[in-house]
């Protein structure tokens, strides 16, 4: 008889960041990223390994270096204190991407007034310090502009992620819990890769469960 094994649980993978993302969605996250991250890494040592000739015979030649073809901004590398979680802060929306970054509006919350936050750590992990601008909008109705990520694969949705920059691969987070709005629309919004704007009740969240700082509730899709 085969042994059917229960599938991995994110704690297998504790090197992921799932920080922000419901539990339901992070467990198939972070499946998909070991697998493409192991794919990842037998592709490079088969390219060294052609390059310098291992296994034909020849003589060892030294690999040229890997060059990334997104590299960090000026700065960034040897600055960040050890520990610091990935996919934490306001996200970076790169130059290099092909999707243009949110218009200016004078209609919506700039994300420049929900990522100005500090974080505290507790026994039950970090939670938010909300300042006064942000306790103020909690329970008000409020319009944001973002970049969607859908939790299914679907044309429209009633239940999505609002992010401040596009997301760069299937499984990466673009930025930290303060960077994306929890969005709970009363009117499907229809997926797009450009910016989409909603408005709703907005709620922030001192300790959820899902690590998420910020919902909007009834949200409907605005022009």
């Amino acid at each position: 008889m085969t042994e059917i094994r229960p599938a991995p649980s994110p704690s297998r993978f504790p090197h992921l960041p799932l920080h922000g993302l419901p539990r339901r969605v992070s467990t198939v996250r972070a499946i998909g990223l070991a697998v493409a991250s192991a794919a990842c890494v037998a592709s490079v040592a088969q390219a060294q390994a052609q390059t310098t000739g291992q296994g034909s015979g020849k003589s060892a030649v030294p690999a040229p270096p890997i060059v990334l073809s997104s590299p960090l901004p000026a700065g960034a590398g040897g600055t960040a204190p050890l520990g610091v979680p990935s996919g934490s802060g306001a996200g970076f929306h790169s130059p290099n991407s092909p999707i243009a970054p949110l218009p200016d509006r004078n209609d919506v919350v700039p994300w420049s007034v929900l990522t100005d936050l500090t974080k505290k750590t507790t026994k039950d992990g970090i939670v938010p310090v909300f300042n006064e601008a942000q306790k103020g909008m909690d329970k008000t109705v409020q319009r944001v502009q973002g970049f969607m990520m859908p939790l299914t694969p679907r044309a429209s949705h009633t239940y999505f992620l609002l992010t401040s920059v596009p997301l760069t691969c299937s499984f990466c987070m673009p930025g930290g819990p303060e960077s994306m709005i929890e969005v709970k629309a009363k009117t499907p919004v229809r997926y797009s890769t450009e910016p989409v704007v909603v408005e709703g009740t907005f709620t922030v969240l001192t300790n959820d469960q899902y690590g998420l700082f910020y919902r909007m509730v009834d949200a409907v899709p605005v022009k």
